[in-house]
């Protein structure tokens, strides 16, 4: 195998295996009733082996450069070569469980943050890891360029003027007083080498497993990076070796799992994983709030008909949820109630739940004068249920007179232009679980992309009082009515927050999730 490319012989050997087999396991394994557990897994990990992984891809744009990769597969991919800060946890006395870092000292006016590297960590080439890869990396949205929600550090903090002291202590200043900084930082922030300019296969990186080949569209593979050390109090690395396949169909996924060509199958759709239920070789595990992925719809406040407020919450009212919930996720979904970060704290819980109500949103659009409109929701099926979800929406609104038709892309292909997806009329989409203050700044503060025309200085001036206010009564008011205001008016229908769906066979254990797979713990028997 040529170093840095997948050997296409061993996918399409792999893909016929599939084809033959999947269809008859999948069919052996339909039940009628509800969830059974599969096989338990083993009680330790098991030093060694590999495991085989599939994944939603995005063909042949995926790229090794998770700045801009926006599939699941590409910061799947990214986070297994190169080192985390951290990932949020609510269940964390910080709120975050560190990786590279020991830990992240804020100052009692909340104007600096000191960022502890762990001692010891290196790179896939022997060269050590130093703090000022660290502010490096986190700058790196800005210079190289990334998705938005990757800037938010580097618009919280001076990164040109960060202190560093020594190989393992940096000082950053905020930008101005900053209670979520943690949150900020240990969000999806990768760390590679300072004076990185583009991303190659055969770059040292300092994460728990160092890539051999990679292959877009097909898959990579990887070996255990012996200079990474988790965490105190962690597990893994385990595995001595790491495949992660590109498989875009999820029954193709999971043909691939029963017929024994993968280890671990993810984020399956709702009707695959409710077939596999059945079958005693597999184990299905869902994710539970606040690690839960967004579906959403955005109406286009600089597009007609949206300017209106009432023509946005006919939209919102004429979606019947728990439809959704019951047709398309089988209940393994949360009813959404038009705000993001459900399961975070801090997310406002006691607003009440908006209803269904088709009555009222035929009575709000003929006020507005535009029954009848003509508008395209735009969507692909970038992860499991979104395309079908999109289809009760656009079915919710023609009942209520919209003349309202589904534009469906291929898979991946929704965000491919990410700059013609901004001017959409009415689109759909989908978010990784992120914090509330984290979620309003990636996709609603004056200046977003992803804003969709939607601009509220009154709203940004409460999130920066949740965000600055050193006063916890004054933060918490702040932010509670800055929620109520976006549900009241806000363009964005979320309807569902759903699940990943992941099964795996009983030999797998270990992995985690919060909020892509990750397998740095993971083992495989």
């Amino acid at each position: 195998m040529r170093a840095g490319r997948m050997g296409r012989r061993a996918f399409l050997r792999a893909g016929a295996a599939v084809g033959v087999v999947g269809a008859s396991s999948l069919l052996t394994a339909c039940g009628s009733g509800g969830a059974a557990p599969g096989p338990a897994p083993a009680t330790a990990p098991a030093a060694g082996g590999t495991l085989r992984a599939a994944f939603v891809g995005g063909g042949a744009t995926e790229t090794l450069n998770h700045l801009m990769g926006p599939t699941a597969l590409d910061y799947v991919r990214a986070r297994a070569r190169h080192g985390a800060l951290g990932a949020v946890d609510p269940s964390a006395p910080d709120g975050v469980r560190y990786d590279l870092l020991e830990g992240i000292d804020i100052s009692d006016d909340l104007t600096e943050y000191t960022l502890r590297l762990r001692p010891g960590l290196t790179f896939t080439d022997g060269s050590p890891l130093t703090v000022r890869d660290v502010v490096y990396s986190l700058a790196a949205p800005a210079t190289l360029g990334s998705l938005p929600f990757l800037k938010n550090a580097v618009g919280a903090f001076d990164l040109d003027a960060a202190r560093v002291e020594g190989d393992l202590t940096a000082v950053l200043p905020a930008r101005r007083p900053l209670v979520d900084g943690r949150l900020l930082l240990c969000q999806s922030n990768l760390v590679f080498r300072e004076g990185t300019t583009g991303f190659t296969a055969d770059m040292p990186t300092c994460g728990p497993f160092r890539m051999t080949a990679f292959d877009p569209g097909q898959g990579s593979t990887f070996v255990r990076h012996d200079g990474y050390t988790a965490p105190a109090g962690a597990p893994g690395p385990f595995l001595d070796g790491l495949e992660l396949r590109s498989i875009a169909d999820s029954t193709a996924r999971a043909a691939a799992l029963t017929g024994g060509q993968v280890d671990y199958a993810d984020d399956l759709a709702p009707a695959t994983a409710r077939t596999l239920e059945a079958d005693p070789a597999v184990r299905i595990t869902a994710t539970e709030a606040p690690f839960v992925n967004q579906l959403s719809f955005t109406m286009n406040v600089a597009r007609e008909p949206f300017a209106d407020p009432r023509v946005r919450e006919a939209f919102k009212l004429a979606v019947d949820r728990q439809r959704i919930v019951d047709t398309v996720f089988f209940g393994r979904a949360e009813v959404g109630n038009d705000l993001p970060s459900v399961g975070f704290p801090s997310y406002a819980g006691a607003i009440e739940q908006r209803a269904f109500d088709p009555d009222r949103a035929r009575a709000l659009l003929a006020e507005a004068g535009v029954a009848g409109v003509v508008v395209t929701l735009t969507t692909g099926p970038e992860i499991p249920g979104m395309a079908e979800t999109a289809t009760v929406v656009v079915e919710n609104l023609q009942a209520v007179g919209v003349d309202a038709t589904l534009d469906q892309l291929p898979a991946g292909q929704l965000y491919a232009d990410f700059p013609a997806y901004t001017q959409l009329q009415f689109a759909g989409g989908y978010n990784p679980p992120q914090p509330v203050l984290t979620a309003y700044l990636s996709t609603r503060t004056a200046g977003s992309p992803t804003s969709f025309g939607f601009d509220r200085p009154d709203i940004d001036e409460l999130v920066t009082t949740a965000r600055t206010s050193t006063d916890e009564a004054e933060r918490d008011a702040a932010i509670a009515e800055a929620q109520r205001r976006t549900w009241a008016e806000g363009n964005t229908i979320i309807p569902v927050f759903k699940a990943a769906a992941n099964a795996q066979t009983a030999a797998v254990q270990g992995v985690t999730y919060s909020p892509f797979a990750d397998f740095t713990g993971a083992s495989v028997r």
